[in-house]
This record gives C-alpha cells, structure tokens and sequence, in this order.
C-alpha cells in the first residue's frame, strides 16, 4: 500500500472513530436519562458496544502509525440536540435506526473500498454488531422484546410486564407537531399562490389582495380540518370494523386464532415451543389475544389511532397561521412595496417550515429550508406572472 493509499485509510479510520464516539456519548446519555430499567440497560450496552468500535479502529490507527483523533462532538453525542429534545426519546431512537442503516451501508462500501486485511476484518465484526444494533432499536422502538438474549427471569418478567401493561402506548410528541408543519406548510404554499397571482393582476391592490388571500385562508384551512377529520375518522372505523372481526374469529374457533398468532411468531424467528407459550401468555385474556391478532393482521393499534378532532382542530389551525403569513402586508401596505415584503416573509416562513420539517423527515434543516424555499419561489413567480397575463387581458 502506497502512502497515499494508506493516507486515505487513515482518513477512513478516523472517520469511522469519531462515528463510534459520538455513538457512545449518544446512547450513554440516552441511558442515563431513561427510568425505566429494562431500556435503560440496552443503551448502556449499545453504548458500549460503540466504545469497543472506537477502541478497535484506535487500535488499528495506532498500528499504522498515526495518531487517535479526539474526540470533537459534544459529550451528549446527538441525545439533546433541539430536534431530540422537542421530538422525545421516541423520535430520536428513530433516527438513530436511520442512522444504523446508514453506517450499515456505509461500511458495507468501504469493505469493497479496503486494500488492507487487518482493517477490513475490523470492519466485518463492526458491521455484524451494527445489524444487530439496528434490530434492537427497532425493537425498543416498537415496545417489542429486545433482540438481544435474555436470562430466563428477565425474560419472564419482560413477558408478564407486555401482558400486563397490553402494549399502552407513549404518547408521541412528533404526531401533532407533524400535524402542525403540514398544515402551515399546506396553507403558506396555497395562499402564497394566491397572493402572488391576484398581486400579479392587480399590482398590488391591497382590497383585492385581502379579500382574495382572506376568503382562500378560510377556505383552506376548513379543507384542511375537514379532510384531516374524516381521514382520522375513516382509519378508525377501518380498525374497529376489522377488530370486531378478529373477536369474532376468536369466539367462534379460538384455537385456530391461536394457532394463526403462533405460527406468526414463527415466522419472525421465534420457535415453536415458545411461540405457543407466548400466546398462551397472552390467551389467558381473551380481550388481550384479540388485540395481539389485531396488530399482527392490521400492523396497528388503538392507540396509535389519530384522534380525528385533535387532527381537525391541528389541521385548521396551523393551516390559518400559515395562509395569514403572506397576507399580513396588505393590511398596512399596498402595491410593489406590500408585493416585495410579501414575497420576503413568505420565503423566510418557506425556509422556517422546511427546515422544522427535518424534525419529521430526518433530513438536514438547512437543505429541507432551501428546497422549500425554491419550491415557494417558483411557486410566487409562476403565480405572479399569470395574474400579469390576467390583468392585461
């Protein structure tokens, strides 16, 4: 291996070090901030688990002679950004799956890219962990058991504690604030086109603009709630008419229920002898054996339902304040200079909803705010140039 080569290895390794590092600290904080005592120890150990990554690529950075990077994250790693700390512990567990399937291809790349055998062993046993890193988080994710084994007492407690408890689900912060984005994000772009194309035709007349950008304010945020309503309402009464199905399943052939849910359970790795003693725990409940058949034939549950008067109410609302924001100028100003302050605020609020989306769809803010910005700025050209060709006709 030249020295370039081995440059650009180096470069690799220590990359991949402070991946791992900020793994640690992320998982570690998570870990500590968690009370409950069963999720607590699977981060701690993921935690550890990202420390014994850093310590083999250190190692191997020493071996070839160059020097460990320090470390320069924060000692949280990425647990209190803004974005985890207004999503909850949920949303961020979600993206650390993401970024789990990220370093998974990652790695699986620089295994084609290596030139050196004792790196790329590294690699292979890292890249075995992190598949299985990825399988645990989406079992605390999903409030399923983790991946990783279990002493039987602790695995009979986990047991008796998802029975008992009969999956209740956590409240979920990002929902609402995802209603909440969409719905400003919905009603800024609709009405900024609007503006854009009666300004366009008018030059700006602040009374057409008004009553134009006002009546499609109301207009849109009454679509808005009305369709998140009855879309909310739809999916529940979907799930209620197919739950009322599974009791009656239950009530008429009981064991082929049985028998359905633990081959299920087999299906996803789990061995016969426990699959059946899996949901004979869960049988002894009749109400409870209809729900875990539920899940698995619906892949959803009651709770995570969306309530279709939140949904309405977060729909409407956010719609408004976000068809208000290109309106605003007209009420104290009017022609090019109300257009002008216009279009500016309505892109800045463009470039603010992009990149609050990034808390929902797990993209950089920055590059979120600017598509949205491009896509509201067309959006105001292309409006404004027809309301021109309208108003000379």
């Amino acid at each position: 291996m030249n020295s370039k080569d081995t440059g650009r290895l180096i470069e690799t390794l220590s990359s991949n070090w402070q991946a791992e590092m900020r793994g640690y600290h992320t998982y570690n904080t998570l870990s500590q901030q968690e009370n409950e005592p069963h999720r607590r120890r699977v981060l701690r150990n993921l935690a550890l688990a990202e420390k014994h990554h850093a310590d083999l690529w250190a190692s191997r950075l020493t071996a070839l002679g160059a020097p460990v990077p320090e470390y320069d994250g924060p000692k949280s790693g990425e647990a209190d950004t803004l974005a985890n700390r207004i999503g909850g512990q949920g949303l961020t567990l979600r993206r650390l799956e993401l970024e789990e399937s990220r370093d998974i291809a990652r790695y699986g790349k620089q295994i084609e890219d290596f030139g050196d055998d004792a790196s790329t062993a590294i690699l292979k046993e890292v890249l075995a962990d992190e598949a299985d890193h990825y399988i645990t988080l989406g079992s605390l994710i999903r409030h399923q058991l983790p991946a990783e084994p279990l002493a039987p007492e602790l695995a009979q407690q986990a047991l008796d504690e998802l029975v008992a408890a009969r999956e209740v689900g956590q409240p979920k912060a990002a929902s609402w604030i995802g209603d909440a984005i969409y719905g400003v994000n919905d009603g800024l772009g609709a009405i900024f086109g609007i503006v854009s194309g009666v300004s366009g035709a008018t030059t700006g007349n602040a009374h057409f603009v008004l009553i134009a950008g006002l009546a499609g304010m109301i207009a849109s945020a009454l679509s808005m709630g009305s369709g998140a309503y009855l879309a909310a309402k739809s999916q529940r009464e979907i799930y209620e008419a197919e739950f009322a199905r599974e009791r009656d399943a239950v009530e008429y052939n009981e064991a082929e229920a049985r028998e359905l849910l633990s081959l299920t359970y087999q299906v996803r790795g789990l061995s016969a002898e426990d699959s059946d003693h899996f949901v004979g725990k869960i049988a002894e409940n009749k109400e409870q054996l209809v729900q875990a058949l539920a899940r698995e034939r619906l892949h959803m549950s009651e709770e995570g339902l969306s309530k279709p008067w939140v949904s309405a109410t977060s729909g409407a609302l956010s719609t408004a304040v976000g068809a208000f924001i290109p309106v605003l100028p007209f009420f104290f100003m009017a022609g090019m200079r109300a257009i002008i302050v216009a279009a500016i605020i309505s892109l800045a609020a463009h470039f603010a909803v992009g990149a609050a989306k990034s808390l929902i769809t797990i993209r950089s803010w920055w590059s979120s705010g600017l598509e949205m910005t491009l896509v509201g700025a067309i959006e105001g050209v292309v409006t404004y140039t027809i309301g021109l060709g309208i108003g000379r006709l």
